[in-house]
């Protein structure tokens, strides 16, 4: 691995640091080329005992592969998948890692999973930024929608799929019909298609998808939201709701579905020490769930970094920035803590965590393999992701020549080295006698704005080439 190619960052705590840097290096050591005969003519991320190629997992990959400066490049893994798309539309959820071939199970015939595609290649053009993709890529994304559409949109206007599509494990889902994660997955989906629709000055793709979007938006609102207990469920095939509170319920606040009144009885459960607030943020069923014990075995209960991602993500949405970075520090404590445990044993991260002590879930044999060691499409979702985005607290918009660094308060922390349109840029805040100073360098003109949340100061400014700095007092 080429170090120097690779952003470095720089917090308060060394330990988020090495483990940051650390996991550049198991990206490196995990980084394959594909074959001839499974198609991958790119590389990709692979991980022990790998016999497929997962969409699911690749995707979440894509969303901190994007931060490494194209040292590693995300395009081959989600472009392995949009070229075995076929004529139908279909893109399956996994392919053999020999063959190429798509793989199949009894639960589900079609290979259907939570659907990715228009998010992550939005996040592809803010973080990388190449219009002449998204142009490119409209039509496998329409296609895809069209194939779910067909296949698993009913008369309700809901989306129904086999429960394995949402990765849910060994959940007690039995009997549910239409999951409310896959539901909320497919708005977020057609939300972020729109948004594509906007940037390629497309009118009708854009409005197409908003009115997809506000009518799933209706519906989830109308059938899954209970009133009396202020929580979205997931439903039988009479559409009543199965009372079971689940983490993944969360899809909802990423996909802007509950108003504001919802989504605060919502975030008072993510705080609720009894619900969701276990001290390793968030419990993949809530704690006064009946399915519940303390005994945490397969992922019923247990702390899986993607729900994480998407409740994050979520509260973001809803102006609760202060809560989140809150949430991703606690947890990357718990993955630190089981990464170096005691004296004499040996660690390592995991797929999964216990909600309120170090270590991992049992397993199950429900769940050959799980947690996974070193499952780095979860794991460095965290360690690199929102590391950047939510615990340093850095927006990157490489089209706009933006970066938008928004904090609590002040710290010393900063970023080094981040590719900005062909630009690197550098951000570093820190104390001295002078006060709070914001020293940046650039190669290139870009705009920088600073929000520091609990002093109530914004403030936007050009950056030129070369060094400057800022002091905060003088806002």
């Amino acid at each position: 691995m080429k170090s120097e190619a690779i952003p470095s960052i720089n917090f308060y705590d060394q330990d988020f640091v090495d483990l940051y840097d650390r996991s550049w290096v198991w990206i490196d050591e995990a980084w394959k080329s594909g074959t001839e005969a499974n198609g991958f003519t790119g590389n990709y991320l692979s991980y022990d005992n790998q016999k497929t190629i997962s969409l699911f997992n690749s995707s979440l990959s894509s969303l901190f592969l994007c931060y490494s400066n194209q040292e590693y490049s995300p395009f081959d893994m989600m472009d392995y998948f949009y070229s075995r798309q076929e004529a139908d539309g279909a893109i399956r959820s996994d392919y053999d890692i020999e063959t190429g071939k798509p793989v199949f199970t009894k639960d589900n015939t079609k290979g259907v999973v939570i659907p990715f595609f228009a998010y992550v290649e939005f996040v592809f053009y803010h973080k990388i930024g190449n219009k002449k993709r998204l142009r490119d890529i409209v039509p496998f994304l329409e296609n895809y929608f069209n194939w779910l559409k067909a296949n698993f949109q009913k008369e309700n206007g809901l989306f129904s799929v086999p429960i394995s599509a949402c990765k849910s494990g060994n959940i007690p889902r039995k009997g549910v019909v239409y999951p409310v994660d896959f539901n909320a997955a497919v708005a977020v989906n057609a939300l972020y298609f729109s948004y594509i629709g906007d940037i390629l000055n497309d009118k009708e793709l854009s409005f197409r998808y908003k009115r997809l979007y506000f009518s799933l938006k209706t519906r989830i609102n109308s059938l899954m939201w209970d009133n009396e207990k202020k929580f979205y469920y997931d439903l039988d095939a009479k559409e009543q709701m199965i009372p079971l509170k689940l983490v993944s319920a969360f899809w909802t606040l990423f996909a802007e579905i509950p108003n504001e009144e919802r989504a605060a009885k919502m975030v008072d459960m993510l705080k609720d020490p009894a619900i969701f607030g276990s001290e390793n943020p968030f419990p993949s069923v809530s704690m006064d769930s009946k399915c519940y014990k303390e005994k945490i075995e397969g992922s019923v209960g247990a702390v899986i970094p993607v729900n994480n991602y998407i409740v994050i993500k979520g509260l973001e949405k809803y102006e609760e920035f202060v809560f989140a970075r809150e949430c991703a520090i606690r947890h990357i404590y718990f993955i630190l803590d089981t990464l170096q445990p005691e004296e004499g044993v040996s660690g390592d991260v995991w797929e999964a965590y216990l909600p309120n002590k170090e270590g991992v879930p049992q397993s199950v044999k429900q769940m050959e393999g799980f947690p996974a060691r070193r499952f780095l499409p979860q794991v460095c979702l965290m360690s690199v992701t929102l590391m950047i985005e939510n615990i340093i607290g850095l927006n990157v918009s490489l089209p706009r020549k933006t970066v938008d660094w928004t904090v609590p308060e002040l710290e010393s922390m900063g970023i080094q080295n981040l590719s900005l349109k062909r630009n690197l840029i550098t951000i570093q805040s820190n104390k001295n006698t002078r006060g709070w100073e914001i020293r940046l360098e650039s190669e290139k003109l870009y705009y920088f704005t600073i929000v520091v949340l609990n002093e109530n100061k914004r403030k936007t400014l050009p950056i030129p080439s070369g060094k400057c700095s800022m002091l905060m007092d003088k806002l």
